[in-house]
């Protein structure tokens, strides 16, 4: 049960890029959709569990925390509305390579032979992945793919500030997250309407309610998964498992026409997903509490 649980938060999070369309076709930016839905999360969550607001003064770097994830959500949901999904997938899993570098800046662990072989082997997946016919150096070529590479990043700092974090609950924690998912899509909405990019969400046609309420329920219900499976499984098995959001992605973008797969694609991924599945195994095991949070910071 524990492993069904977290393959269902990674299918839910393989296909949320299909509602976030719909709702983009229906007038409404992911970046109004995921500031309005967690906004809906965040003032449930707080209404229910007051007191996980008091850890706020405790643990200001809960502030922090909230940025790192409402960053990672923003830029994932906008990259996969907009883009290829599968390379934003892929892009975005890049982070074997944000977790050596920021481990080593941050805290001052040097990565040792095995770290830097899996960023080798994660840079070569996405060297692969980016050179496309035609193009001269393999570098993302597109906003999606800048905004994919940069929410794998905020993910990796995301989860270096929840190592800092690990004495303060989990519900102020994920609460923390919430909020700042609310908040960093926001505050993205309102410059990008104010500069003419992004029209209003009050301007949105009738019928997106109903797809806004899919995802927010998809959200609420695969977390709910995450925190079940997450603390029954070791820390390797959970994020392997995760990373069949690969898959769920891959085969519904490629289905529905949202993405192209190719040989390349393939190679690169393979390669992508092979640096990520040994991270994985090669991570120091955490309280099961650290993972659900950490993994429901983007999914």
């Amino acid at each position: 049960m524990p492993a069904l649980a977290l393959v269902f938060n990674a299918f839910a999070w393989g296909v949320s890029w299909f509602p976030f369309r719909q709702l983009a076709g229906h007038g409404l930016h992911p970046l109004w959709t995921t500031c309005l839905i967690y906004l809906v999360i965040a003032v449930v969550m707080g209404l229910l569990r007051r007191h996980a607001w008091k850890a706020f003064a405790a643990f200001p770097m809960l502030m922090a925390l909230g940025l790192a994830a409402g960053f990672t959500n923003v830029g994932f949901n906008w990259a996969a509305t907009q883009g290829d999904v599968v390379r934003v997938v892929l892009l975005f899993y890049l982070m074997p390579l944000w977790n050596v570098l920021l481990a080593w800046l941050l805290l001052g662990e040097r990565p040792t032979g095995g770290a830097l072989a899996r960023v080798a082997l994660a840079l070569t997946g996405v060297v692969v992945v980016l050179k496309a016919p035609g193009t001269d150096w393999p570098v993302p070529s597109s906003l999606p793919d800048w905004l994919g590479v940069a929410a794998g990043f905020s993910f990796a700092v995301t989860n270096i500030t929840l190592r800092h974090l690990r004495e303060a609950p989990g519900e102020s924690r994920a609460l923390a997250m919430f909020c700042g998912c609310a908040v960093v899509g926001g505050a993205a909405a309102l410059v990008g309407s104010s500069v003419g990019g992004i029209a209003s969400p009050l301007l949105a046609t009738p019928g997106w309610l109903g797809w806004a309420v899919l995802l927010g329920g998809g959200f609420i219900v695969a977390n709910v998964c995450l925190q079940y499976g997450a603390a029954r499984l070791t820390s390797s098995a959970a994020s392997v498992i995760m990373l069949s959001e690969v898959l769920f992605a891959s085969v519904s973008s490629v289905a529905l026409g949202a993405a192209t797969m190719d040989a390349r694609i393939l190679l690169g991924g393979a390669l992508i997903v092979a640096g990520a599945v040994w991270s994985a195994f090669a991570r120091t095991p955490v309280r099961g509490d650290d993972r659900a949070s950490s993994a429901c910071a983007t999914h």
